[in-house]
């Protein structure tokens, strides 16, 4: 590879050397044009000066072109015009600078014409990029405008969803206060449930107990009253069996506490009054079973009686014994037994 540079490079390392040499931009201008023409060899143009320089705006290097031919010329001419020269050298001279001249400023008005094409080619497309670029500009506002009211808009609804969202979390707090207290109304219920079941078990326990005394007692009465009392027990175990089976339900869900309550409250109405008849049956039999003991007394005095000595006008009387009738108030039980 050859170390020797090619112009255009050496140019163009020229080029910027003068550039931090000469900061102004018509000196580095007129001083570009003398490293083009007389160092190498290149006619200077307009156009090739903006290329290579690429400051200030197009006027700058034609103006600075014209005044490097216009003080080439000067120099050329008082060069030319020495009183030394031959006259010949001197018109030849002359006529070379003239053709030179010719050719310079022919060659730097085409440049200049094509350096005016090419910019109003420029100009050109820099106006239909400055239209694109207003109409990208207006569909760009468009959509800010479009974007900004959607903004707004979003902002709006943002306000209104944290409205709701507050109102709702109040409305959450509410509820979950009152889910507390319907948790502590169901508590208590729950306690008054079981109290209640503990007070109806007491209270069964001590009916059964009054029934199994009673039954201890009357064993010697008639086969209906024990088959009353027998029914009754049947009637007593069924209502049990009822009431753990709603104890049951209640303890399935909370919903259905207070209708089960309801239900088992008609139920322990329902035993407290079969309780109420059963106790009226206990009264009934015992006051049957004081009849019948008041009978057997009378039939025992009537017995010793009959067999005591009998008197001499009495003698083969015979004794009348009365048909034993039942007391009323077994048979007013035994109504109301078969009414209910």
């Amino acid at each position: 590879m050859s170390d020797v540079q090619p112009d255009e490079v050496r140019l163009a390392a020229e080029i910027d050397r003068l550039k931090v040499d000469f900061p102004k931009t018509r000196e580095l201008y007129r001083e570009v044009c003398a490293l083009l023409f007389f160092r190498f060899g290149i006619t200077p143009t307009a156009n090739r000066l903006y290329q290579l320089v690429k400051r200030g705006s197009m006027s700058t290097p034609t103006q600075v072109l014209g005044e490097f031919w216009v003080e080439l010329r000067e120099k050329s001419r008082v060069r030319i015009e020495r009183p030394d020269l031959p006259a010949d050298l001197q018109a030849a001279a002359g006529e070379l600078v003239a053709a030179l001249w010719t050719k310079s400023t022919t060659s730097a008005q085409a440049a200049l014409d094509t350096l005016r094409v090419e910019v109003e080619a420029e100009r050109a497309a820099a106006q239909d990029a400055v239209s694109s670029l207003k109409a990208e500009l207006a569909r760009t506002e468009t959509a800010l405008e479009q974007r900004t009211a959607a903004l707004l808009a979003a902002q709006v609804r943002i306000q209104e969803l944290e409205q709701v969202q507050a109102s709702a979390e109040a409305t959450r707090h509410a509820l979950e206060a009152e889910r507390v207290r319907i948790q502590d109304e169901i508590g208590v219920r729950d306690r008054a449930l079981v109290q209640a079941r503990a007070d109806f078990s007491g209270e069964l326990g001590k009916l059964r107990s009054g029934t199994e005394l009673a039954e201890e007692r009357l064993r010697a009465a008639e086969k209906r009253a024990l088959l009353e009392i027998e029914r009754e027990r049947v009637s007593s175990a069924r209502t049990q069996k009822e009431l753990d089976t709603a104890t049951r339900r209640a303890e399935q869900g909370e919903a259905r506490h207070r209708s089960e309550l309801l239900a088992m409250q008609a139920q322990l109405a329902d035993a407290r009054h079969q309780t109420g008849l059963l106790e009226g049956n206990l009264v009934a039999v015992r006051e049957q079973s004081a009849g019948y003991a008041r009978e057997l007394g009378l039939l025992r005095q009537r017995m010793t009686a009959t067999t005591a000595p009998r008197s001499p006008g009495r003698k083969g009387t015979p004794v009348t014994v009365p048909a034993r009738k039942a007391p009323r108030a077994a048979r007013k039980a035994a109504s109301a037994k078969k009414a209910g």
